[in-house]
């Protein structure tokens, strides 16, 4: 009993490890994301609450389609990481090509879509002026979509084999590069004119080309015969003359219910901010600096959900179903206990933490009881992340998109517009809502892994 015992406790330990080895740096991608928007929210800080407000309501109108398009390419998680563990390295191969077929489909649709969403502002109720300085910075995010979705397949696909490191390297080295292009665009250094927020987009569109070309060059060393040392492995490129259309339905078929679930969760919160532009600019401006911090602190369980989809995925490609419900349920510890932590952090310095965004004391004050409701539902928002991730790994992307629907849009939308408006409960009653419709998707999803992850 006692060798079983410690041979348990290895196995488990040595399940944790391949965890973290896989989640600690994708989390530190998903921090370098997020650091990106937040420094440039903190240096557009400097030039005003308008500022603030403007590239709040651009980034919605811009990240809130562009990342729904990226989401098309998480099938690419569960085809790659399925694959390699089965050993069939020409299969993933295979997904990659087409991963980046699909990206390039994906371009001019995300294009019209966000160029469609930005003139149909004048038709909805908010800021004038905000908009006004909106629309500019939207256009010159624009110039940065190509290569924000190359990226987004090469990632797929070096984290569906596991190798993430390369990953975190681009996203964090790409904010060194984003905060040297914001200091000489944003405020006219180096004998570049001061171009405000537009200096921001500027910055931004060259970090995304050289994330991109990170990525580029890790996947060609990774599949480089030199590189490995081995025949088996060889350069990915002859890929680039075979096409197979079963492949890419293979894609969308798991990527477009991906896409959806996050169309949805980021469509609702688009919504709200919309929403909130229709109060004032300050009120506007705490709304986009608690959206940043709950959305900083949501990166950690989201690496830890890719974490989950790539070993939930390997274990199903070696058909080890126990493994796969184990691993899955370590990566919810993780991120739940993580998320509870942040919620602690909400109640205990929220002064400082809106401190860190802005020195306007309104701006902070209107803050503070945003922050206090998003304590309550962020150990669900850290379930539900990664027990989508978890299910992705087992190929159901499905059931993530209908609770989302369900929880977000029949439940908490309708809820957050009647306590925010008829109750006039204000930018508060918004997220109140979001808060019910939150804990319900999380309970929710928790429960169906429990279920599908079962060993028969």
């Amino acid at each position: 009993m006692v060798t079983g015992s410690v041979l348990q406790q290895e196995t488990l330990g040595e399940e944790i490890r391949k965890v973290l080895t896989i989640a600690i740096p994708v989390v530190l991608a998903e921090l370098g994301w997020m650091g990106m928007g937040i420094v440039d929210t903190i240096m557009v800080g400097q030039l005003g609450a308008r500022a603030i407000a403007a590239v709040a309501l651009g980034n919605i109108l811009f990240y809130s389609v562009a990342i729904c398009g990226m989401s098309v390419l998480l099938g690419m998680d569960t085809l790659v990481s399925q694959a390699f563990g089965a050993g069939e390295r020409d299969d993933t191969r295979k997904s990659l090509w087409h991963g980046l077929v699909l990206a390039a489909l994906l371009l001019p649709l995300v294009t019209g879509i966000i160029l469609v969403l930005v003139g149909a502002m004048d038709f909805v109720d908010v800021n004038r002026e905000v908009l006004t300085d909106a629309r500019p910075y939207v256009r010159l995010l624009l110039l940065g979509l190509a290569p924000l979705l190359v990226y987004a397949a090469l990632r797929r696909y070096l984290q569906g084999l596991g190798v993430v490191r390369p990953v975190m390297f681009a996203l964090v080295s790409a904010n060194i590069v984003n905060v040297g292009l914001n200091w000489v665009f944003i405020y006219g250094h180096l004998g570049v004119p001061a171009m405000g927020i537009e200096g921001s987009a500027i910055a931004t569109f060259v970090s995304r080309v050289y994330m991109a070309l990170v990525l580029v060059a890790a996947v060609l060393l990774l599949e480089s015969p030199k590189a490995q040392g081995e025949g088996r492995w060889r350069i990915f490129l002859p890929e680039l003359r075979r096409y197979d259309p079963a492949r890419l339905r293979q894609l969308l078929a798991l990527g477009l219910p991906a896409a959806g679930q996050v169309s949805l969760e980021v469509g609702v919160f688009a919504l709200v901010t919309v929403l909130a532009a229709k109060f004032s600019t300050v009120t506007l401006a705490a709304h986009e600096i608690v959206l940043n911090t709950v959305s900083n602190t949501f990166m950690v369980p989201l690496g830890v959900s890719a974490a989950a989809s790539v070993t939930v995925g390997h274990a199903i490609g070696r058909n080890d179903k126990e493994e796969a419900r184990r691993v899955g349920f370590i990566c919810l510890a993780l991120g739940g206990g993580f998320m509870s932590l942040a919620a602690l952090s909400f109640y205990v310095v929220p002064e400082r933490i809106l401190g860190i965004y802005t020195r306007d004391l309104d701006v902070i004050r209107a803050g503070l009881p945003i922050l206090f409701v998003c304590a309550w539902f962020q150990l669900f928002d850290g379930l539900q992340s990664v027990a989508t991730g978890a299910l992705r790994g087992l190929g159901d992307t499905r059931t993530p998109m209908l609770v989302n629907l369900v929880g977000y849009w029949m439940l908490g939308l309708p809820i957050a517009c009647i306590l925010a408006f008829p109750l006039r409960w204000g930018v508060v009653g918004l997220w109140i809502g979001l808060s019910i419709g939150l804990i319900l998707v999380g309970s929710s999803l928790l429960w169906f892994w429990h279920r599908r992850s079962r060993v028969h």
